[in-house]
Parts: structure tokens; C-alpha cells; sequence
């Protein structure tokens, strides 16, 4: 009876340790994921920022924290909890590729807490943190001459095959005919063109030009080809 006494007390001490101890992996995973959400709503420049997104973020590295506790060195844990995640589908597109960095930055914070190397995760927060201010900061990898959209407007009894070609030439470095559509119910056709503009044009010339050739129907210049993704 004294055994079996003994043994429910220290089994009683243990749960508590375990209770203190996830409490404190949540409490820490929480404090360095905030600081990962600090950091993606600072840096974030995209046109699509969705507050959602950071707290899922958030949310996300804390619940890997938690299930990297439970799984243990448990194998058959392992299993059933990949089985059942498994089931799991997002049907959310993401549109900036470096949402997904964001999410495997919060993901790896979440499995070092959830190890129980603190010092691992909170070095990763700050570090990366840090590299990614360095990155917006200096605005590293930007291109000058990145490639814009063109859409041209043109009646449909107008032929379109190298119809802009020598105002292409003459005003832009290089250029690419993507696609063509018909609008307005098949009376109008759509080209879009991909361009880099030569340094020292005037993008208000080109369109000039362009109008006068197709009856100053519609023309935009796009300046971001992710508009049309």
C-alpha cells in the first residue's frame, strides 16, 4: 500500500513538471512567434497583406511547439499524428513566395521550442529577424529593368501580327508578344506584351505611339507582372 501510495505521488509530481513544462514552451514559442509576426508586418511590402496570415503564423509555431511535446520519442505517436494531419487541406493560394519562408521561419521556431532548445530558437528569431531588416532595409536582389506588361486594345478587323513591332523596337530593349484575346463581345482583340522599356524613355511617348496606331482605344502599362498572376 506505502508503494503504491508512493508511486501515485511521484506520478503526481511528474504531471505537474510535464504541466510546467509545456506551459513554459508555449509561454517562450508565443514570445519568439510574436517577434517573427513583428517582423513579417514591418518588412511586408506586397499589396496582399492579410492580418489573418500573421496571426495563423503565430498560432501555427506554437501548436508545432505543442505537438513536438507530445510526439516525444514516441514512434507510434509519430504515426498517428502525421495520419491525421494528413487530412488537413489548404485550399488558400499564397501568393507571395516569401509568405512561405514566413511560415517555415514559424514552423522552425516552433519545432526548437517544442525539442526543448530555447536558446537554438530564440538565436534563430533574432538572427533571421535581423537578416531579413538587412534585406528590405537595402532592398537587395531589385532590378532596375524588370519587365512590365503592355495591353493593347485593337478592333478586331485589324491585323495584329507585327502590327507593333518597329515601335517596339524603338522603344523598348526587349519584348515578348504573351498572348492575344478577344473583348467586348468579340469586336475587340487584347495583345500583352512583356517589355523592358530603354533607360531614358518616356513610358507617356510610347503609349503615345501605340494609341494613334490602334483608333486611341485602351492601353495600360502594367509595372508589376505579378498583377496578373
Amino acid at each position: 500500500m506505502d508503494q503504491l501510495t508512493e508511486l501515485l505521488r511521484l506520478h503526481e509530481i511528474g504531471a505537474r513538471a510535464t504541466a510546467v513544462e509545456v506551459i513554459f514552451t508555449i509561454f517562450v514559442c508565443f514570445v519568439l512567434q510574436m517577434i517573427i509576426g513583428y517582423t513579417y508586418i514591418r518588412t511586408h511590402k506586397g499589396r496582399f497583406y492579410s492580418q489573418s496570415f500573421v496571426h495563423t503564423m503565430v498560432i501555427v509555431g506554437v501548436v508545432i511547439s505543442v505537438i513536438i511535446i507530445v510526439i516525444g520519442s514516441n514512434i507510434a505517436r509519430a504515426f498517428s499524428l502525421a495520419g491525421a494531419l494528413s487530412i488537413i487541406r489548404f485550399r488558400s493560394a499564397i501568393r507571395d513566395p516569401r509568405d512561405v519562408a514566413f511560415i517555415f521561419f514559424s514552423m522552425g521556431v516552433g519545432l526548437a521550442c517544442g525539442s526543448g532548445l530555447f536558446t537554438a530558437a530564440a538565436l534563430l528569431t533574432i538572427l533571421l529577424s535581423l537578416m531579413i531588416f538587412l534585406l528590405e532595409g537595402t532592398d537587395f536582389g531589385r532590378r532596375e529593368d524588370k519587365a512590365k506588361l503592355l495591353k493593347i486594345t485593337i478592333p478586331e478587323n485589324l491585323n495584329y501580327e507585327g502590327l507593333y513591332d518597329d515601335v517596339l523596337r524603338k522603344f523598348t530593349d526587349e519584348s515578348t508578344f504573351l498572348s492575344v484575346r478577344t473583348t467586348s463581345l468579340g469586336t475587340m482583340f487584347e495583345l500583352v506584351y512583356s517589355v523592358k522599356i530603354k533607360r531614358g524613355i518616356s513610358e507617356k511617348e510610347m503609349l503615345d505611339e501605340v494609341r494613334a496606331r490602334n483608333g486611341n482605344l485602351n492601353v495600360s502599362l502594367i509595372l508589376d507582372q505579378q498583377m496578373m498572376e
